[in-house]
């Protein structure tokens, strides 16, 4: 990865499971990357308890109780034209143009502890699982989506297929 990747920005904010924030953040790279993101955009990953995104899943989707992953894409165009930083005409001490605005393609929010109970029934690691919930939340980011069954199996197809290259490129290699 260097400077002119996409940004991808990672917190642990709960303490039942252990998170390699690294191992996430090479993974959303590689997701992003292979989806021809743009350079500058910018997302978020939030590892969060059950409360948290409970209480987000009741705000955002009318579903009470946690879930393992919710995605909010940011649906803005950005900083309009005028006067960097406010909306006039050029301002002292500042070129004719403002800077460039990052793409902010949004947050994915995982339930490291919903991850743990979903990975015990079906028998597998935790982080396996977890990688799984932030390519899912990473590809509804992009616009993919599961309403329909054949956008389902599209989703479910690209979110293997993308597991399957990071697998195999390693946990430490993510180019191409």
């Amino acid at each position: 990865m260097d400077d002119d990747d996409p940004q991808v920005h990672a917190s642990d904010e709960q303490r039942a499971v252990a998170v390699d924030l690294r191992h996430f953040v090479r993974l959303a790279h590689l997701v992003l990357d292979r989806e021809d993101v743009l350079n500058d955009a910018q997302v978020s990953l939030v590892f969060v308890d059950e409360p948290t995104i409970a209480e987000y899943n009741e705000r955002f989707l009318d579903t009470p109780g946690p879930t393992d992953v919710l995605s909010f894409p940011i649906d803005d165009d950005g900083v309009g034209p005028g006067r960097w930083p406010d909306a006039g005409g050029r301002g002292p001490g500042q070129g004719s143009d403002p800077p460039d605005v990052p793409t902010l393609l949004g947050d994915v929010m995982v339930c490291p502890p919903y991850a743990a109970r979903e990975a015990q029934r079906r028998g597998i690691p935790v982080e396996r699982e977890m990688e799984l919930l932030v390519v899912h939340g990473l590809l509804h980011l992009l616009n993919y989506d599961h309403m329909e069954a054949d956008e389902a199996e599209r989703m479910r197809r690209r979110e293997q297929e993308l597991l399957a290259r990071f697998r195999t490129r390693g946990r430490d290699q993510v180019s191409p």
